[in-house]
């Protein structure tokens, strides 16, 4: 599976980004797909995940905030930044989860300033 992330920026407190990250195949083929971010200095840690079937989660510092998505006709799978913060700044990396195979998508930079 191959992914491409984009929509990244620099944005103020407040504001809003949406991302989007395309597939090799269906994204609805996979079992998994999740947005997954990193800051400087900090370990990847989970934002959204679909388990398609399943269900949604969402780390609690983005509850209420972001929303999680999937596309069937642009065949996308999408995370909805609202009321970003300062620390919601990090590279974001959409993931497809297949069993034991993790598969990543190259990252994109989001930057909010306050």
């Amino acid at each position: 599976v191959q992914l491409q992330a984009s929509g990244g920026g620099l944005v103020q407190a407040g504001e809003s980004l949406r991302l989007s990250c395309t597939a090799s195949g269906s994204i609805h083929a996979i079992p998994v797909v999740a947005w997954y971010r990193q800051a400087p200095g900090k370990q990847r840690e989970l934002v959204a995940s679909i388990r398609h079937g399943f269900g949604i989660d969402y780390a609690d510092s983005v509850k209420g905030r972001f929303t999680i998505s999937t596309d069937k006709v642009k065949n996308t799978l999408d995370l909805q930044m609202n009321n970003l913060r300062p620390e919601d700044t990090a590279v974001y990396y959409c993931n497809a989860q297949r069993g034991h195979l993790y598969y990543w998508g190259q990252g994109t930079q989001v930057t909010v300033s306050s």
